[in-house]
C-alpha cells in the first residue's frame, strides 16, 4: 500500500503535535522493511522543492505547501500555489503509484481551494481520500469545508473533534476516533546517565522543577492564554516567594518560519508576564529540539499545563510516559487520557490559586506518587502505546481500499 500524507506542519521546521505524529510516522515505516507498504510525505519547503529517502520513506518538501500567514498575502499568491500544488499533487499519484490519500488538517491549515483541489484530484483518479482532524472547526467554512466535500473518511485526534464534528452536522458514517500515540520506547521513565537537566539549566540538584510546555504563538488567537500560561505564572508568582527552590520551566516548541513574527509578539508578551509576576529569577525559558522533549520530561519533577482548550493533549501522555504526573485543567477531552488522582490531578479552569495548592500538594506527598506513575505508564502504553494506534489507523486506510 502506497500511502500519502500532505501536511503544512512539518518536524522538520517546527514541535507541535502533529510534527510528533508526522516522526512517529516516518519511525515506523522506516522499520518496515521488506514490507509492501511505502509511506510518502508532501510537507513544505521554503525555498526550492527536493526530495529524500530512506527505506520505506520518501519525503517530498515542496513550495506549494509553504505559505504566508497573513491572509492579504495568501489571496495574492494562492491561486499561483493552488496550481503548484496540483502539478506537484498529480505527479507523485502517478509516479509513485499513490493508493491513498490522507490529508492533514486541510480544513484549518490550508486555504479551501486546496482542499477543493484535492477532491476533484482524488474524485477524478478513484483514490480514497482521508480527512485527519487534530483541531476544531472554529469558522462556518471549515465545517463546510468538513461537511460538504468528498472525504471517504475523517479521522479525529479524540472523541471531543469527533463530537464536534457530529454536532455540527458531519455524517457519523464517516467519523472515527483514531488517538495520537506515544513511543513507549523514546518516552520512558529510565534517565540517561549522560543526561542532566538541572545540570544543563544551572540548577542545583535540591531545586524543583516545575515544567510545562506548548507552542506560543499570537496571531487571531492568544495561545499563552489558551494554554493557560498566564494561569499557571500567577500560581507559581504565589509559590515562589515561599519556596526559593522552586523552578518554572517553560519549554517553548520552535515555530514554523513562516511564523516568526507570531512567535517574537508571543515571546516578548510572554516574558513581559513574568516580569509583570515578579517571577524572573525562578523562571526559565527555553527552545527544545524535538528529540530532546523525552529527557526534559524526566527530568522534571511535575508537568503543568492549565488550558482553557485542547484537541486532545499530547503533552499529557508524553508527560506519563516518562513517569511525570501531570496537572491538567478538568476539560472533557483530557479524560479521555487523565484520571482524577489516579492517573494525574484536575485543577479548576482559570484559577491560579487552586493551581498553586496542587503543585504543593503534590510536591509534600511524594510517597503517594510511586502508584500513581505506575498507573500512569501503564495507562499510556494500554491506550496510547504508537506501535497500536498506528495498526489501528493501518487497518482504517486498508479498508477503504476493499
Amino acid at each position: 500500500m502506497n500511502i500519502l500524507f500532505i501536511s503544512r506542519n512539518s518536524p522538520f521546521e517546527s514541535i507541535g503535535g502533529i510534527e510528533r505524529y508526522i516522526t512517529n510516522l516516518i519511525a515506523y515505516y522506516k522499520c518496515l522493511v521488506g514490507s509492501d507498504s511505502h509511506l510518502y510525505l508532501m510537507l513544505p519547503a521554503n525555498k526550492e522543492n527536493h526530495v529524500k529517502e530512506e527505506k520505506n520513506v520518501t519525503i517530498y518538501f515542496d513550495n506549494s505547501l509553504f505559505l504566508p500567514r497573513s491572509s492579504l498575502a495568501v489571496r495574492k499568491i494562492v491561486s499561483k500555489k493552488v496550481q503548484e500544488f496540483s502539478e506537484s499533487v498529480t505527479r507523485i499519484i502517478i509516479e509513485e503509484d499513490i493508493d491513498i490519500i490522507c490529508a492533514e488538517n486541510f480544513h484549518t491549515d490550508f486555504p479551501p481551494a486546496y482542499s477543493l483541489l484535492l477532491n476533484m484530484l482524488t474524485i477524478s483518479r478513484k483514490i480514497p481520500l482521508v480527512l485527519q482532524l487534530h483541531s476544531f472547526a472554529s469558522t462556518d467554512i471549515q465545517t463546510e469545508l468538513i461537511n460538504q466535500l468528498k472525504w471517504d473518511k475523517i479521522s479525529c485526534v479524540s472523541k471531543s473533534v469527533a463530537g464536534d464534528c457530529f454536532q455540527k452536522g458531519t455524517d457519523i458514517e464517516l467519523l472515527s476516533t483514531h488517538y495520537l500515540g506515544v513511543n513507549k520506547n523514546e518516552f520512558n521513565n529510565d534517565i540517561p546517565k549522560s543526561f542532566d537537566l538541572r545540570k544543563q539549566l544551572i540548577l542545583q540538584d535540591t531545586d524543583k522543577i516545575i515544567l510545562t510546555a506548548t507552542r506560543i504563538i499570537r496571531g487571531k488567537k492568544n495561545i499563552i492564554q489558551e494554554k493557560g500560561i498566564i494561569n499557571l505564572i500567577q500560581a507559581f508568582s504565589k509559590l515562589s516567594p515561599r519556596f526559593p527552590k522552586l523552578k518554572l520551566l517553560i519549554a517553548i516548541g520552535k515555530p514554523p518560519e513562516s511564523l516568526n513574527d507570531e512567535f517574537n509578539i508571543a515571546f516578548e508578551m510572554l516574558q513581559g508576564y513574568i516580569k509583570l509576576h515578579n517571577v524572573e529569577k525562578q523562571t526559565i525559558l527555553k527552545m527544545f529540539k524535538l528529540d530532546e522533549m523525552p529527557n526534559v520530561y524526566k527530568g522534571s519533577d511535575i508537568f503543568v499545563l492549565p488550558s482553557e482548550n485542547e484537541t486532545f493533549g499530547q503533552v499529557f501522555i508524553e508527560a506519563m510516559s516518562c513517569g511525570t504526573i501531570p496537572i491538567a485543567t478538568d476539560l472533557a477531552v483530557i479524560h479521555d487520557i487523565i484520571q482524577n488522582n489516579i492517573t494525574g490531578i484536575f485543577i479548576d479552569i482559570k484559577n491560579p490559586i487552586d493551581i498553586s495548592q496542587k503543585i504543593i500538594n503534590y510536591l509534600s506527598n511524594k510517597e503517594k506518587l510511586v502508584p500513581m506513575k505506575v498507573k500512569a505508564r501503564e495507562f499510556v502504553v494500554n491506550n496510547f502505546d504508537w506501535e497500536i494506534v498506528k495498526k489501528n489507523y493501518s487497518k482504517l486506510l486498508s479498508s477503504l481500499l476493499l
